[in-house]
Formats: structure tokens, sequence, C-alpha cells
């Protein structure tokens, strides 16, 4: 297992509750569907872990879930809170709404209280800059030049980096971030996502040929490059609304063309950054579960393989008892006749 976060790379924390699973300070688990996620406290997200250590993961979660004292509980999802600190998330069958509310509501809200706290922080800088006599002249000059200097450096420095299909790493800055788009194309399997290389000005804005993933390239890459546009995060409502947007998709529908140009009228489309705060967390819950989908069905090949490979040497083992006992029989028979 894991002891970092798949996602933001800090370290998940350990806990001494569940001996199968150290590791986590918040595990979450679906016992109808076998899932088990160590939920990281740095980024919120969620880590599915690999398919061999969950099981007994998972009886353990449940009855430590069952003995706590501290539980608080909707219909279909419950949070335990034991008395070493370990929290656990009990799934049941949610719709998708509350489902998005429990995974994505920390997560988004996270990075909202985050971005408040660091805007909160320059304002209190500017205004005391400002009451300050000695610097009261010249207070216009370097709040100009701080917004400007500030301005320059968020949409230069590189938020992503994705990989093109030949392996090289592509670092992308905001303004590239906000311009990426799923293709027009897009389907549910094949996404295709489009990113433009910078230009070398003072602002390095999108410019030139775009640069085309797909498949599972672009689900990759999309997922890094919605992180940085999401960075923002979101509230409740908006989180809400963007399950709602999901829970709309019927059943084979491809998620990443409807959602990206879905509400878009005309020739023009538009990138990330451009579409509604609502669509944009809707397509980044899509992405990361669209990897777990990817995922969980690869588990599911890796273990039909080996099924077919016990039933052959099952099936070997038994055909040579069966051989033997027969071998036997007949050495019986031809002893019996003889006397």
């Amino acid at each position: 297992m894991y002891r970092t976060c798949l996602f933001c790379h800090k370290d998940l924390g350990h806990n001494e509750v569940i001996e199968a699973l150290p590791i986590g300070r918040r595990l979450a688990y679906d016992v109808a569907r076998g899932r088990l996620w160590v939920v990281c406290r740095a980024c919120e997200r969620w880590n599915l872990t690999p398919f061999e250590e969950r099981w007994e993961a998972i009886e353990a979660c449940e009855r430590a879930y069952r003995e706590a004292r501290r539980r608080f509980a909707t219909d279909q999802i419950g949070i335990a809170r034991l008395t070493e600190g370990l929290e656990l998330v009990r799934i049941g069958e949610p719709l998708r709404p509350e489902f998005a509310a429990w995974r994505y509501g920390d997560q988004f809200g996270r990075r909202r209280r985050r971005d408040l706290m660091a805007g909160t922080a320059v304002v209190a800088a500017s205004v005391g800059l400002a009451v300050v006599p000695y610097f009261a002249v010249g207070v216009g000059v370097v709040g100009q030049f701080l917004s400007t200097a500030t301005s320059i450096y968020s949409v230069r420095r590189k938020v992503a980096v994705i990989q093109a299909e030949t392996g090289t790493p592509i670092r992308l800055n905001l303004l590239q971030a906000r311009a990426a788009r799923f293709g027009k194309e897009s389907t549910a399997d094949n996404p295709i996502l489009m990113v433009q290389p910078a230009t070398k000005g003072l602002y390095a804005k999108p410019a030139g040929d775009w640069l085309r993933l797909e498949g599972r390239p672009a689900i990759s890459a999309a997922a890094r490059v919605l992180f940085a546009v999401n960075v923002r995060g979101g509230r409740a409502q908006s989180v809400a609304a963007a399950a709602a947007r999901l829970d709309q998709l019927s059943p084979g529908e491809s998620m990443f063309g409807r959602l990206a140009i879905g509400s878009v009228r005309g020739f023009y489309q538009p990138g990330f950054g451009q579409l509604p705060l609502d669509l944009r967390l809707a397509l980044e819950m899509a992405v990361n579960e669209d990897r777990e989908r990817v995922w969980l069905a690869g588990e599911l090949l890796d273990l039909e393989q080996a099924w077919r490979q016990a039933e052959e040497l099952a099936a070997i083992a038994d055909s040579l008892g069966t051989e033997d006992l027969t071998a036997q029989l007949e050495g019986l028979k031809d002893r019996g006749q003889r006397s």
C-alpha cells in the first residue's frame, strides 16, 4: 500500500486501529461494492486502495464502525470518529448528489477556504501598507507595481505538468490550463484533450497549433489540468449543482463531450476556465471517477485471469487424482480376475 497521496504526494498518516491497513487518518469504505479509500487530509482527495489489501481491511472497518460510540449517519452514509482519532466513512447505497457531497465537499471546500485566506492576507498587507504614514505617498505606485508583478507571476507560473503521447513532459501555466478543453469528437471511450503551447512573451499566452491527447493519456492529463483550474474550489451549492449535472447523464453517454460543450451553442468552444463553476467541478468529478472505473476494470481483468489459471491448475490436479484412482481400480480388477 502506498503511504503518500496519489494526487498531492503528501503523507497519508497512519492509524493503529485497522491492522490490515495502518495507513490513513480517514478511511472510506463501501461493503457492497468492495471498495476502500484512504482520504488525504491535505487535499481531501480519495485514494483507492489496491485490491489485494482491501477485503480484510473492509471487514475490520465495519467492525470498528459498529463498535464506535460517536457515529453520525444519514440513510446511506455514516461517519464514525474513534477515540484514537481515526475517522471511518461508511458508504451504503447513496444517490449521486449525496455521495458527491461527502466525497468532494471537503475537497472543494478546503480549496475555497485556502483561497479566501490567501486573499484576506493580501488585502490586510495592502491596508497595513496604506496606513503607515511614511509610505502613504508612494502606496499607489507600490500597489500598482505589486499588482502587476502578482498578475504576471500568477499566469506565468507552472500549475500543471502533463505528458505528451511521446512521454515528453509538458509544463502548463495558468492561462494554458484555463484554455484547455475537451475536443468536440470526445466520446466516453475516447476522450480528447486539446492544449495549446505558450508564447514567449511577458504573459506567455496560449498560441499556436493545438496539442492533442486521446484516450487514457487525455484523462490523466485532464485530471491535473482541472485541478489547477478549480484550485479555488467551490461552495456546497456548487458541488451539489455539479453532482446534479453528472446525475443527468444516461448510462453510456459521453460525459466529456456533453459536459464540455453541452451548454454551449455556436461555433466557438470555450476552454475550461470559461465554463461555469459547477460545470468545471462536474468535469473534475467525472475525470476522477473515470480513472477509478478504469482501475477497477483492470483489477477485475487481473482477477479473471487469476481465476482462469486457478481453474486450469485445479482441473489438472483433479485429472491427475482421477487417473491415479482409475489406475488403482484397474489394478484391483486385474488381481481379482487372476485370483
